[in-house]
């Protein structure tokens, strides 16, 4: 099967790379693609080297599944060229994932909804992810009224530039104005991001909210496939490498236990409960890498950085509303937020039959 990852230089694109590896993803020629500035490095992969292509000769290789980690632009040009050439293609980037004739995918939760003639399919936002993931069930036992939601999300979700600038900014930070950076240096902030953090993830639009915060609007209601969930997001950038963090408070139209919602969440597949409340009433176990045996159990970054699952505790009642939950949800925004989820929506693809 020869398989086409576009963008396999960038931070997203090497995590695609070492998840089909892990995963085992049925790959017997992979096509690197990156910009013309990239054409000629050599990529290793499950223990060979591929030279890395533009995506007009990618085309011209004729593979059967192309994931995108581009970005927009790149994939508005090109994933309709490697859809006509008869290829699957799966998008990592906001560019087809309102466009109501493509399908949204998190394979825990609408992996039904995958048809023979979707040829382009969208991976959702990070964040959308991450909380969709967790709340799915909970949505299907007790019905949301309304999400508010206030994401802490890691400076990788910007990029290299965003890396380059913290490590920057960390090792001279004694001499940085705590303003507007004035150039030293690129960035990818319009302010330092060290010992700081801005509410204020992608553009600002006429509604006062940013792109990023009407992603999770829009992509939630067009995944769960349920308009009338009510969504309030705040997107929050933080100074951490790996990992995007979320209070999530739900209101929901059904009475609930706690005991009863912390079962559902430990069930729900991909999520990870670390928490003091188990569904038998006794000690969650100690948080994942923490050999004290009396660690306080609640998901942080440190913990999720390099897993799929998604990691939720804190869970406790709202009681300043009635039928309100609060939960802490944690996960590795470049993998299930970005380049896991990607390679599930393509394993779905293999299961139903429309690649081999």
């Amino acid at each position: 099967m020869k398989v086409a990852v576009v963008g396999a230089t960038g931070l997203v694109g090497t995590r695609m790379l070492k998840v089909l590896e892990e995963r085992n993803f049925p790959v017997s020629e992979l096509i690197p693609v990156a910009s013309a500035k990239s054409k000629g490095k050599k990529i290793a992969f499950k223990g060979k080297e591929y030279e890395v292509v533009t995506p007009e000769e990618a085309v011209e290789m004729k593979p059967v599944l192309a994931i995108f980690s581009a970005g927009s632009d790149a994939s508005a040009k090109y994933a309709p060229m490697f859809a006509e050439a008869g290829c699957r293609v799966v998008d990592n980037s906001a560019c087809w994932r309102m466009d109501p004739s493509k399908k949204l995918v998190i394979p825990e939760i609408n992996a039904d909804v995958v048809e023979e003639n979707d040829m382009i399919i969208a991976n959702p936002n990070c964040s959308t992810i991450q909380m969709l993931v967790a709340i799915a069930d909970l949505h299907k036992e007790y019905k949301i009224k309304r999400i508010v939601v206030s994401t802490y999300q890691c400076i990788t979700g910007t990029g290299q530039k965003a890396v380059d600038q913290l490590v920057e900014e960390r090792s001279r930070w004694q001499g940085v104005e705590h303003n507007i950076i004035g150039g030293e240096y690129p960035c990818a902030y319009p302010y330092q991001i060290d010992l700081n953090l801005l509410p204020h993830i992608d553009k600002f639009l006429e509604n006062g909210y940013t792109k990023e915060e009407m992603k999770m609007v829009n992509e939630t209601h067009k995944i769960m496939r349920d308009e009338n969930i009510k969504v309030s997001p705040t997107a929050i950038r933080i100074p951490v490498l790996g990992g995007h963090a979320e209070s999530i408070n739900l209101e929901f139209e059904r009475s609930f236990e706690e005991k009863d919602a912390v079962k559902i969440l430990s069930a729900t597949p991909g999520v990870v409960v670390l928490d003091n409340i188990k569904p038998d009433g006794e000690n969650q176990n100690p948080a994942i890498g923490c050999k004290d045996p009396n660690a306080l159990p609640y998901p942080m970054p440190l913990y999720s950085e390099g897993r799929d699952e998604v990691f939720v505790g804190r869970i406790r009642r709202d009681p300043s509303i009635e039928n309100g939950l609060n939960l802490w949800c944690v996960a590795d925004n470049l993998r299930k937020g970005a380049a896991t989820n990607a390679v599930q929506i393509a394993e779905v693809l293999l299961q139903k039959g429309f690649i081999n």
